[in-house]
């Protein structure tokens, strides 16, 4: 069957706002002389920990802790750091490839609709998109497929017809759980072998054209059928 659209994470996929979320957090646990232990920093699910992170600083700091000054700063530094932020490398070029060749875009993301909203508007892509499906629509973050069902429902499309490009082992749980084939680019602090399930595992968008992605995740799929 044809395929028709591609359904794209946000985090550490189409942006990489995944290490700039990591930098933020060591910055902010340096400014208080300590280092984060980045152990089980990337949970296996989607949506924010971030009350989680500020409760171990807490434990960590003592008494003279000030929440609301720690998240003040921290914030601030990433938005100073994702003022530079753009697309990761060769997402520019597919999204380029499947605008020649009629394909549609989505976007189905565990974080909330502003977050992926002003980021892809800040770098002038948001228009790229037909449907954007974030996390704060959905009762359920990755690896429930949930938001994956929420953009095709918003495509009016068969998972059959869409691939997903997801970055973590949970995503693409999430792309599969839905029906969807997917294509795996892992990000840095998930080992690779964890993405023995992806239909398609590439190291970069950079390496490979979205045709010949695609090429490959239909053979996949095929196989998998057979």
């Amino acid at each position: 069957m044809a395929i028709e659209a591609l359904i794209f994470d946000f985090d550490g996929l189409l942006m990489d706002t995944e290490t700039t979320l990591l930098d933020s957090w060591r910055w902010e646990w340096r400014q208080h002389g300590l280092e984060l232990d980045e152990t089980g920093f990337f949970a296996d699910h989607g949506g924010d920990v971030s009350e989680a992170r500020y409760a171990a600083l807490a434990a960590a700091v003592g008494a003279s802790f000030d929440r609301a000054a720690s998240h003040a700063r921290r914030t601030a530094y990433r938005e100073r750091v994702h003022a530079g932020l753009g697309l990761s490398p060769g997402i520019a070029a597919w999204l380029g490839e499947a605008t020649r060749q009629g394909l549609r875009l989505a976007v189905a993301s565990s974080s909330g609709s502003a977050w992926v909203r002003a980021h892809l508007a800040r770098t002038g892509d948001l228009s790229r998109f037909e449907v954007v499906a974030c996390g704060d629509e959905v009762a359920a973050h990755k690896p429930d497929p949930a938001v994956y069902r929420l953009a095709l429902a918003r495509l009016g499309l068969d998972a059959s017809r869409a691939v997903a490009f997801e970055d973590s082992p949970h995503g693409v749980e999430a792309a599969q759980a839905a029906g969807l084939r997917c294509v795996a680019i892992p990000n840095a602090f998930t080992p690779e072998a964890r993405y023995a399930h992806a239909d398609v595992l590439l190291p970069s968008a950079a390496t490979t054209i979205l045709s010949e992605v695609l090429a490959r995740a239909t053979r996949s799929k095929s196989r998998s059928n057979s």
